[in-house]
């Protein structure tokens, strides 16, 4: 911005985006999650973004995007591998509807970018982000073992019965085995005691 008082100018002042006091540690704790590479992709100024990104530690800056250049950046990235993509504006929506995964920043975000989105961080706190990433991780491993067991479990059930184990002895078996699967649900109400023991939680950028 120029300053001009009347015919004389006083100068030139520079102003630029500075990233949230959170943004460094969630990169960081992105990283600890084996996140490989985060890319910032930003209508602002090159300059701007590229400082900004190395700043906070993300990898790569793309800046001067319109909507749909951010649209055909996921979609060039989705070509290579899955593409995660956090944004919180009408501008991100689009971008956010052609990524693998689309999250949301609940509180700060637009009713548009919401309604996109896979993923709604219901509050406006970047460190949900990574609570996040784990916790999906962490279901989708226990849907996993859940899935393995029980089929493991009628696999077994079926051959043993038609060999002669008693029908009683089979559904109690069964039932035991639904139980276990829920009880090992349920750790997922550990998540976040275990891995963010000081965090209060009320769950390409």
């Amino acid at each position: 911005m120029i300053v001009r008082h009347g015919d004389r100018y006083l100068g030139v002042l520079g102003l630029m985006d500075t990233p949230r006091d959170a943004a460094k540690t969630m990169i960081r704790r992105l990283r600890d999650l084996g996140v490989r590479r985060m890319i910032m992709i930003s209508g602002d100024n090159q300059q701007v973004a590229d400082a900004v990104a190395k700043e906070v530690g993300i990898d790569e800056a793309w800046g001067d995007l319109m909507p749909d250049d951010k649209v055909s950046a996921i979609k060039k990235l989705r070509q290579q591998e899955d593409v995660a993509m956090v944004g919180d504006g009408v501008n991100d929506a689009p971008a956010m509807a052609n990524a693998t995964v689309g999250i949301a920043m609940g509180a700060a975000g637009s009713d548009v970018a919401l309604e996109t989105a896979d993923v709604a961080l219901m509050a406006d706190d970047l460190n949900h982000l990574p609570f996040a990433v784990g916790l999906s991780r962490q279901t989708s491993r226990v849907i996993r073992q859940n899935l393995w067991f029980s089929l493991g479990m009628v696999a077994l059930l079926v051959p043993a019965t038609v060999l002669g184990l008693p029908m009683g002895a089979a559904v109690l078996l069964h039932e035991g085995s639904t139980l276990l699967v829920v009880f090992n649900a349920l750790r997922l109400l550990a998540y976040r005691n275990r891995e963010e023991p000081t965090q209060e939680v009320s769950l390409a950028v």
